[in-house]
């Protein structure tokens, strides 16, 4: 049991019901219960909440007529469908649907004469969300109409009998939101701030469906459901990934898919406030990083993304707890060739880890695959061209473009440090094998931002196949 809250109201006691692929928020309700035996009938499921749009015939109407109403404490329940009028003609509503809302309002504590204005006033064009309750059906198909053809009587204990069918009326759980948990995001900060709601987490799943607020009584029941619904959404977006991935190549595989926070630079501030932050869906696939507003759900979706980088061309740094901006924890700074700044917060420290462990598995992939790069510089007093290149396999290297020659050339444990001007000209550190002396190299390009990604890449790439916690401390 937890309570719920839409952020406006005070929280309700409800239950929580977790299953694989989606989570249901539940409250108790009076609904009707056939203690006989019912046939099967070509109807829709039990629990099965469904939308259906009726538009209204101006002679005949919605073709329906209802019973129930909270006077009686019942559902507004669908009691007869008139033949080939409108709501026949849907072919999707039954005797003994439950109407939950008319055009997204809430009717299920309405007394029956308002359940009857509102759909009398709903409009032409009228989306019914309705839920099958099969134990009414019988009843309500037996029961004899009133003097409106719309009534439904109700005795004092609440139970009525008509051809040795009884309908009673007992508690139960009934679905008030069912939030899929594929592609789903689970937080305990408020919405687009760094602030934690005490005891308190929400839900997020496709097509804007939310949980609202769920409050536990305890911090150690907060943590359980964090953990099993975080669990089972991981696991279903693992899923995803794997049914993807049987069906491309090696060099187009997702490595990582999940919700991160990127913080919203406050311009107007000379120092840097990241308390504002947007949801972002985040990928790794080949050698691309993407940040997109909605989940990839179609092969489409990847090629319009507006946000893609080269992970070659880009770096993840993950913050450490001291150096944070704000409240928020599991902090990264993504950087990326065009002063590309992106400050993320991620939920949970496991996820962290997932994401940097994508990330240095799928950036050594790409430079393998990548094996070099090469760029035009400009060498010497005075100034001539050149061709510096970053080698997979042999490391650095700089060659005469007029004389076809080799310059230099070191290995990548061999580059000691480096400094630059922030515009075009680089300086290199590089040790002698022979003497262990520093020997210094410069020169001037105007890919200078580009080169040091690179440079960064290449060498992290390499040296991780060596030791996996190696980071690259001098570009």
């Amino acid at each position: 049991m937890v309570k719920v809250s839409n952020g406006k109201s005070l929280p309700q006691p409800m239950r929580l019901y977790l299953s694989v692929d989606k989570l249901s928020v539940q409250k108790q309700e009076m609904c009707p219960f056939d203690t006989n035996e019912l046939g099967d009938e070509n109807v829709p499921g039990e629990n099965e909440i469904r939308i259906v749009k009726i538009i209204r015939d101006e002679n005949t109407g919605l073709g329906l007529s209802i019973k129930g109403g909270a006077e009686h404490s019942l559902p507004i329940m669908i009691s007869q469908i008139f033949k080939d009028q409108a709501a026949d003609k849907t072919g999707k509503l039954f005797v003994g649907d439950a109407i939950i809302k008319v055009n997204g309002e809430m009717i299920v504590h309405c007394t029956h004469d308002e359940a009857v204005n509102i759909l009398r006033n709903a409009g032409d064009l009228i989306m019914l969300t309705v839920k099958y309750y099969r134990a009414a059906t019988p009843f309500l198909k037996k029961e004899e109409k009133g003097k409106d053809g719309n009534d439904i009587k109700s005795g004092s204990d609440k139970t009525n009998s008509t051809n040795n069918k009884t309908l009673t009326l007992s508690k139960k759980w009934v679905d008030v939101t069912v939030v899929p948990l594929t592609m789903g995001y689970v937080t305990r900060y408020i919405y687009g701030t760094d602030k934690l709601r005490p005891n308190g987490f929400e839900i997020y799943g496709l097509n804007c469906i939310k949980s609202g607020i769920i409050f536990c009584d305890t911090p150690a029941i907060l943590s359980q459901w964090l953990k099993y619904i975080s669990d089972n959404i991981s696991t279903l977006i693992q899923l995803e990934i794997r049914m993807y991935n049987r069906f491309c190549s090696a060099a187009e595989r997702i490595e990582f898919m999940g919700w991160v926070n990127e913080g919203i630079r406050q311009k107007t501030l000379e120092i840097n406030i990241w308390n504002a932050y947007e949801l972002k869906f985040f990928a790794i696939k080949g050698s691309e990083v993407y940040f997109f507003e909605n989940p990839p759900l179609k092969a489409d979706d990847w090629a319009e993304c507006g946000s893609v980088y080269k992970l070659y061309e880009s770096q993840l740094k993950i913050i450490k707890e001291t150096d944070v901006y704000d409240e928020r924890q599991h902090c990264l700074l993504f950087t990326a060739v065009g002063n590309v700044v992106k400050y993320l917060s991620i939920e949970t420290r496991q996820e962290l880890l997932k994401m940097e462990n994508a990330w240095n598995t799928s950036l050594c992939s790409a430079v393998r695959r990548l094996k070099e790069v090469k760029y035009i510089v400009n060498v010497g007093k005075p100034r001539v061209p050149a061709e510096f290149k970053i080698d997979w396999n042999y490391g650095y290297s700089l060659r005469d473009t007029q004389a076809n020659g080799c310059i230099w050339r070191y290995r990548y444990s061999q580059l000691k440090g480096s400094s630059d001007d922030g515009i075009s000209s680089l300086k290199l550190l590089f040790r002698d094998e022979k003497t262990g002396g520093i020997e210094t190299r410069e020169f001037e390009s105007s890919s200078l931002e580009l080169i040091l990604y690179n440079m960064l890449a290449f060498a992290g790439s390499k040296f991780s196949l060596v030791d996996s916690k190696y980071s690259h401390p001098i570009i």
